[in-house]
């Protein structure tokens, strides 16, 4: 195995293999639908949550593309408190 210079003719035989393993740090990053303060005041449908089967759920509408599109609306179980969106 060699390594070659991809600007000049220079060559370098490899002889050995060389591994460094960097753990890479996790961003901190901000809740886009506004956090739990967001889900105080919104309204319960009947609906299923793909994750644990419960059958009652939080809802929100927000208009996130553009004005001549329908709005999405964003869903957080009432037991497990995971959200999802109906794409």
């Amino acid at each position: 195995m060699r390594f070659c210079c991809q600007t000049c003719p220079y060559i370098y035989k490899i002889h050995e293999k060389v591994q460094k393993k960097v753990p890479l740090q996790r961003k901190k990053v901000d809740d886009v639908l506004g956090g739990d303060e967001a889900w105080e005041n919104v309204d319960q449908t009947d609906t299923r949550c793909p994750f644990c089967e419960n059958t009652k759920a939080y809802f929100m509408q927000i208009q996130i593309r553009s004005a001549d599109e329908p709005s999405t609306t964003f869903y957080k179980c009432v037991q497990c408190k995971k959200q999802w969106n109906d794409k």
